[in-house]
């Protein structure tokens, strides 16, 4: 099926843009504490009703057909390039999207995705597409408190027990998995082989028996976070995402998409270049050459990484599995927002650490407290050098001493 002329369909997006959404409303000012935060902080009700608005455009956007508008069409998608989907962000982005949560980007973005390319027709059909159209909302269980950056460290166990998975462990930094109705769990099938091979991927029911939600109380003070025990939790084989042993490769791929998902900027993230600049104004520190410097310094790191996210979504050419340099956008988007959030601490000094009721300041340590989180979120930032140097710049790889069956290494 041929291409459709990007000038024509672009002009139809718009249209259809003016039907659902109002235009884009004036910045919002440095005093905004919810804009500047990195991470939600929002109370249960109001975080549903966040979640409500978010699913009543994306599933407008389903019923469009300009949602997965890369992921290829046999596997559920509208079959565009990464120009058309460049072009619908582009107009997109001059109207008012209710802003989107975590959990909604792991739903659409990852997990979608990843059922969507592994999963079977049944299971493209039944969860893949309900994933998309937010009818269901899944989160991603993939961490553990032993296994973060080394990600097949993995501990939690899926034994097969007559017709079904049992599965027990332990999972941490869930965003939204209080709210998902489906998690995406990677847990280990085969300790008898290396580390990355005995891993199987599973749906698995948030509401099954066994499954213990406990949310994470961060120091800006929200719950977006949570700790999820699983103990003899049964799991049909229909809800095995991949043949068994394949989770590694799942993982690889859902990981890719979630680092293209942090660094391209869809969803706005803490502060901002023009945020720190309205606040430098603000307080009268503009005519200082040190700070013009440093905001000079900024502005030249905000326009890199926009001209980067830009060129790796063109260079992409359909909506297969991302590479590595989606780790280059991840790095460059954490790095920018730890920046952010020092030029703005430096421009405030003592006014940082206490509200004294003056505009634009104090609200600033929602995104210095939420900053580093994202250094970790999607891979810490080590892991993406590491990403870059070895399959990007073809440096040789680290030593690895893990090469032997997972039951054989050192703590189990």
């Amino acid at each position: 099926m041929s291409q459709p002329d990007p000038d024509t369909w672009r002009t139809e997006v718009r249209q259809w843009l003016t039907t659902v959404l109002e235009p884009a409303r004036p910045q919002r000012s440095t005093g905004d504490a919810a804009g500047l935060a990195v991470f939600h902080n929002l109370l249960e009700d109001e975080e549903r009703l966040l979640l409500e608005r978010c699913r009543a455009y994306q599933r407008a956007r389903f019923d469009a057909g300009y949602q997965a508008l890369t992921l290829p069409r046999d596997k559920g998608g509208a079959g565009l390039t990464a120009a058309h989907a460049a072009a619908f962000a582009e107009e997109e982005s001059a109207f008012d999207v209710p802003p989107s949560t975590e959990l909604i980007s792991v739903t659409v973005r990852l997990v979608a995705m990843a059922v969507s390319l592994f999963g079977t027709p049944e299971q493209r059909q039944d969860h893949a597409r309900a994933f998309l159209r937010t009818d269901l909302l899944a989160c991603q269980l993939f961490s553990e408190p032993g296994a973060g950056s080394d990600l097949a460290a993995l501990r939690t166990r899926a034994r097969w027990e007559g017709e079904e998975w049992v599965i027990d462990g332990q999972k941490v930094w869930t965003s939204g998995a209080q709210f998902a109705e489906y998690g995406l769990l990677l847990a280990r099938t085969d300790p008898e082989v290396v580390k990355q091979a005995g891993i199987t991927a599973f749906l698995v029911p948030m509401d099954a028996p066994g499954v213990e939600v406990r949310p994470i109380r961060q120091m800006s003070g929200g719950a977006s976070f949570n700790e999820v025990f699983l103990s003899g939790v049964r799991v049909p084989d229909r809800l095995r995402i991949g043949q068994p042993g394949q989770g590694w490769e799942v993982a690889t791929a859902t990981l890719g998409f979630e680092r293209t998902a942090s660094g391209s900027g869809n969803r706005r993230k803490g502060g901002t270049f023009a945020d720190v600049l309205a606040l430098a104004r603000s307080l009268g520190r503009t005519d200082d050459p040190l700070v013009r410097q440093r905001l000079a310094d900024l502005y030249v790191r905000t326009e890199l990484r926009a001209a980067t996210v830009d060129r790796v979504a063109r260079a992409s050419a359909s909506g297969g599995r991302p590479g590595p340099e989606a780790s280059l956008t991840k790095l460059m988007a954490s790095d920018l927002l730890t920046r952010t959030g020092q030029v703005a601490a430096e421009l405030m000094g003592a006014r940082i650490s206490a509200d004294a009721g003056e505009p634009g300041t104090f609200a600033w340590t929602e995104h210095l407290l939420g900053a580093p989180g994202y250094r970790l979120a999607g891979g810490t930032d080590q892991i993406q050098r590491n990403l870059i140097g070895e399959r990007v710049l073809r440096l040789p790889p680290e030593p690895r001493v893990d090469r032997m069956p997972f039951s054989q290494l050192p703590g189990n």
